[in-house]
């Protein structure tokens, strides 16, 4: 329980930057969004990968693990992105779509774990 605790937090902490990062070596203009989902679940993955390798009692993730993720990370950036325009009452802006993303790439992670 406390390895998997700890991957959670590696997996926010570190992904967080990581994929800031690689954000930041990526140049496009449209969909920058989804972009940043799709590399925030591989990196929640591949940190998630090397984190069952690492600590124990924390199993190792499959493929499914990593659609599960994808899937979680491009509908939090489609809620964020589309859902203003759709939803108005909602207050979308008082949370970082970033931040929506990187946590519903862990959720995605750990709804499959």
């Amino acid at each position: 329980m406390l390895g998997r605790l700890i991957l959670v937090l590696v997996q926010l902490i570190v992904g967080w930057y990581a994929s800031h990062a690689l954000m930041a070596l990526i140049k496009i203009g449209n969909f920058k969004l989804f972009i940043f989902a799709i590399i925030a679940a591989i990196v929640v993955f591949l940190i998630g990968v090397l984190g069952s390798m690492i600590l124990r009692g924390v199993g190792q993730p499959g493929s499914a693990t990593l659609s599960m993720t994808l899937i979680f990370a491009l509908i939090a950036a489609a809620l964020w992105s589309f859902g203003p325009s759709i939803l108005g009452s909602v207050p979308w802006n008082r949370v970082n779509p970033h931040a929506a993303v990187m946590v519903a790439a862990v959720l995605g992670y750990l709804v499959k774990r």
